[in-house]
């Protein structure tokens, strides 16, 4: 067995860390706990984490390479968040790629799974009953996970998987539109049917079109925040 030199330790020890407060980070912008235009300070962020500014910084400069963060001059770091624009074009690409994923899902899909995808769709229907929008959105996060899972491509994981991540809010503003949560349901439902009939055309298809109305209904919602109250993020979904 190699044993690794300290200095080899050293540098794992401080990739871990970066990665550490990236994922921190990322995940305060995604959920909106840090909103468009806020500052990001190196100091500020160093004695939160109670850290050196060296994996502030790293970190700082991979969230900008996703475009997550920006440099302004005179200002430093700025977050600059999912625009409306983003979440529009993360959902065509789902469109695209769901259908695949449904179409393989169909054929793939195992017995297990369907009971899984079942049981979240029944749950979906228990709590539509109850009009509780938070718990919909927890479950249609399972549902599509499990619908990912059932595709049996890592390739497929791999290009959808970070897309739930960027899109939560806005999936959440959408299901929050009233009447939504009743149609994304039977939505699932009709894609469960297909999945269980094995239909991969049908699965693809009705996968699409729910694509399709989650988008519209996302634009509908900030079309009439833009005629009503000015929303507070400069458009951006949060």
């Amino acid at each position: 067995m190699t044993v690794p030199r300290r200095g080899e330790n050293v540098q794992a020890g401080r990739e871990v860390l970066r990665n550490s407060i990236f994922c921190q980070l990322r995940d305060d912008i995604l959920k909106g706990r840090l909103a468009p235009g806020e500052g990001l300070v190196e100091v500020k962020l160093a004695a939160q984490y109670g850290v050196s500014r060296t994996p502030i910084r790293e970190a700082l400069r991979q969230l900008e390479l996703e475009g997550l963060v920006r440099y302004l001059p005179n200002r430093g770091v700025v977050v600059e968040g999912i625009t409306i624009q983003d979440v529009e074009d993360i959902f065509v690409i789902r469109e695209h790629l769901e259908s695949l994923e449904a179409s393989w899902a169909a054929r793939r899909i195992t017995e297990e799974e369907l009971k899984k995808l079942q049981e979240v769709v029944e749950l979906q229907e228990f709590y539509v009953a109850k009009d509780d929008v938070e718990q919909i959105t927890v479950l249609d996060t399972e549902f599509h996970r499990i619908l990912l899972e059932a595709s049996k491509s890592k390739a497929l994981r791999y290009a959808l998987g970070s897309m739930l991540d960027y899109v939560e809010q806005a999936r959440l503003r959408s299901l929050s539109v009233p009447g939504r949560i009743h149609y994304s349901v039977k939505e699932h439902l009709g894609i469960f049917e297909a999945l269980k009939a094995h239909d991969s055309d049908l699965a693809a298809r009705r996968i699409a079109q729910h694509m399709a109305n989650a988008r519209a209904n996302l634009l509908r919602f900030v079309e009439g925040k833009k005629e009503g109250a000015a929303a507070p993020c400069g458009g951006s979904v949060q």
